[in-house]
């Protein structure tokens, strides 16, 4: 029989160490503050966008419109922010 290199692993143990999914620490009771540090997260992570996304199904042809539209918009802000900067201000 061959010896092994490493030790077995202990299954319980990883299951605890491994992050699933995101978690929040509630400190002093404060559950209003714990909440709105994991909308922050769930937001920054872009999980309620992607709920969003998959609640319909949305063709390549909505995707492509929805995606010329932001890149529009983008476009728009980035000129009015231009011309802001370039106004005079005295």
């Amino acid at each position: 029989m061959e010896k092994r290199k490493y030790p077995p692993r202990d299954r319980n143990n990883d299951r605890d160490n491994k992050n699933n999914g995101l978690s929040v620490e509630v400190r002093n009771n404060n559950v209003d503050q714990a909440m709105r540090k994991l909308k922050k997260k769930i937001m920054n992570d872009g999980m309620l966008q992607e709920l969003r996304e998959r609640q319909h199904f949305t063709s390549n042809t909505e995707k492509r419109l929805k995606r010329l539209a932001a890149a529009r918009a983008r476009d728009r802000k980035r000129m009015a922010k231009d011309k802001i900067d370039k106004k005079r201000l005295y």
